[in-house]
């Protein structure tokens, strides 16, 4: 069965917020926090299925909040250097995988986990 078009101005908003937090890994997160902010701003206008992505998206970036001061005071110990390009490649894997959700016009698969 066939999905009805989905307005593209409808998910233009979680597709920036996605690309900014994606951005954020080479920016050193500040684009994260610009993409959370948009995010709260957006969530309670949103269609219902959409705001499941908004959900996604800031805890997403709670979630990495907390992911990265466990980094940070794990580096003092040398152990949370490792942990860096982990958490890189969870936030790129997160946002992929949400991206390509919103495009579909799907909800996030598992928009509760702490992975992805």
């Amino acid at each position: 069965m066939a999905h009805p078009p989905i307005p593209r101005d409808e998910i233009r908003a979680p597709q920036i917020i996605y690309a900014l937090y994606l951005a954020g890994i080479v920016t050193a997160n500040i684009t994260l926090l610009i993409g959370v902010i948009i995010a709260y701003v957006y969530r309670k206008e949103a269609a219902p299925w959409l705001q499941q992505h908004y959900r996604y998206l800031i805890r997403t970036f709670w979630i990495g909040t907390l992911y990265a001061c466990i980094a940070f005071l794990l580096s003092i110990v040398i152990v949370g250097t490792l942990l860096w390009p982990l958490l890189a490649v969870w936030l790129g894997v997160r946002c992929v995988l949400g991206w390509v959700d919103v495009r579909k016009g799907l909800t996030p698969a598992r928009p509760n986990s702490w992975l992805w």
